[in-house]
């Protein structure tokens, strides 16, 4: 089976436009993707899944002449950002396609990327 990266993108500035979720719209979305991890997972498609913190928890690390060099912030100046990912295996791209229908659904609408793991060469 292949594997498939569904991320989850955020876009603040869409975010901050957009009528603010109530909490129990917020619950419904929780309870929505706890359904959807449930379906994945009995299907025997989820590999891992998990949600991020927010781009400015992360470290950034390079390496310079044997040194580390540390970088708070991400390494990419975007305005976009991910704030989560499952990676699942299905037969192909349309199943992978359908998984991330389901989850855009319980994202409430949210925008999920599709993308093909690269395979060990055998």
């Amino acid at each position: 089976m292949k594997q498939y990266m569904l991320s989850v993108h955020h876009d603040p500035a869409a975010e901050a436009e957009a009528p603010e979720m109530t909490p129990a719209e917020m619950q419904a979305m929780y309870e929505n993707v706890a359904a959807f991890n449930e379906e994945a997972e009995a299907a025997d498609a989820m590999v891992f899944g998990c949600g991020l913190f927010p781009p400015d928890t992360c470290t950034m690390v390079r390496t310079e002449g044997g040194e580390m060099l540390l970088t708070d912030g991400p390494f990419a100046e975007t305005k976009e950002y991910l704030g989560g990912f499952w990676i699942i295996k299905c037969d192909d791209l349309d199943a992978a396609l359908e998984w991330a229908r389901k989850a855009a659904d319980a994202l409430s609408g949210g925008p999920v990327e599709v993308r093909p793991l690269q395979e060990d060469a055998e």
